[in-house]
């Protein structure tokens, strides 16, 4: 795919483009509010989890909000469940288009599905097949494609206008992102009922749809917290976005092994939530997400996959900051390959 930027073939769940209610427009923490109200009962109130071990690894106090638990698998729904339910009869009646590399095409599945709309979902050829058979049992139709040599964002907009249907992208969208934000309220009202008060939020980042969603929601209900977001090595666009204070797309290189997060560039409205809001972004290593699908499974009793797993391995190693402090940990998602879950299992 060519970037905003005319780049490289971009990888992973990108940019996309919509026709409807809501357009670019930035959504606010009233969004996020409207969301929760609009999703209860639809998607699913994951719980907090707390471990001894993980408090006393970090010297700190550890909640994690395990989405691995959610309907699909993953946090997408909130968001895709989120856009579903805001079109308009007619629009539904034409249905739904999307491009994923797994999460979201199954989050869009399940909404159509709920909502008895037809869904389309363009994936990668090389796509984890637990996602593409995941998207197909919703009921949706996938269109195969070279994830190096296709411009998704024109290829689900081609899609879209064939059927008359609308396109409902990964994150670049304000209903999409307060959907995801309907995370971040439960988090923190579940929290306060265990007695805490959230210091610090570590969030997995691939496009920036999640962390900004959080980002609306801290900012009103936890205005002292940091939210820190967590890339893998080489896919740390944010990171460096952040630190540059523009937008700044990765040079596609780095290693696919964290498949759900490889954004060539943050979004352009993800962005403008996330810079005036985000404490900074870490990156962390292949290894350090290996030991945290392990603890995550050893010790929560979770299966996380790679990009779901890279708050948690921050945090484990130190790379955000918990000593002294209380700790909101997102795992994002536990769609994995069985080969890739073996390989974790196996890492010391």
């Amino acid at each position: 795919m060519t970037g905003l930027d005319g780049g490289a073939p971009q990888q992973g769940e990108a940019q996309g483009v919509t026709r409807g209610r809501s357009g670019d427009r930035a959504p606010g923490f009233e969004d996020v509010l409207a969301a929760v109200a609009r999703l209860r009962g639809k998607v699913v109130r994951t719980p907090i989890l707390r471990h001894r071990l993980l408090d006393e690894i970090t010297g700190g106090t550890v909640v994690v909000k395990p989405e691995p638990l959610q309907r699909t698998g993953s946090f997408k729904l909130r968001g895709a469940t989120n856009a579903a339910l805001l079109l308009e009869p007619a629009a539904r009646r034409a249905g739904v288009v999307t491009h994923s590399s797994g999460n979201h095409g199954q989050a869009v599945a399940a909404a159509a599905h709920m909502l008895g709309m037809p869904a389309l979902v363009a994936m990668p050829m090389d796509a984890p097949a637990i996602k593409r058979e995941a998207t197909r049992r919703w009921g949706a139709a996938i269109h195969p494609f070279d994830r190096h040599a296709t411009d998704r964002d024109a290829l689900a907009a081609r899609l879209a206008a064939e059927r008359d249907a609308t396109v409902i992208p990964p994150f670049d969208h304000a209903d999409v992102i307060a959907g995801q934000g309907t995370l971040a309220v439960e988090l923190v009202e579940d929290a306060k009922a265990q007695g805490l008060a959230l210091d610090v939020l570590a969030v997995c980042t691939g496009g920036g749809g999640l962390v900004a969603g959080c980002a609306l929601a801290l900012e009103a209900l936890a205005p002292e917290a940091e939210i820190w977001a967590v890339e893998p090595e080489g896919w740390d666009d944010t990171r460096r976005s952040l630190e540059a204070g523009r937008r700044v797309a990765n040079d596609g290189r780095g290693s696919g092994f964290c498949d759900a997060l490889l954004s060539r560039q943050p979004g352009a409205l993800t962005f403008s939530i996330n810079h005036p809001r985000l404490a900074g972004g870490v990156a962390v290593t292949e290894v350090e997400v290996l030991r945290a699908m392990r603890f995550a499974f050893e010790h929560l009793k979770l299966v996380a996959e790679p990009g779901g797993a890279v708050a948690l391995a921050a945090v484990l190693a130190g790379r955000v900051e918990a000593r002294g402090r209380v700790v909101g940990v997102v795992i994002s998602g536990g769609n994995v390959d069985p080969q890739v879950f073996a390989r974790a299992l196996a890492a010391g």
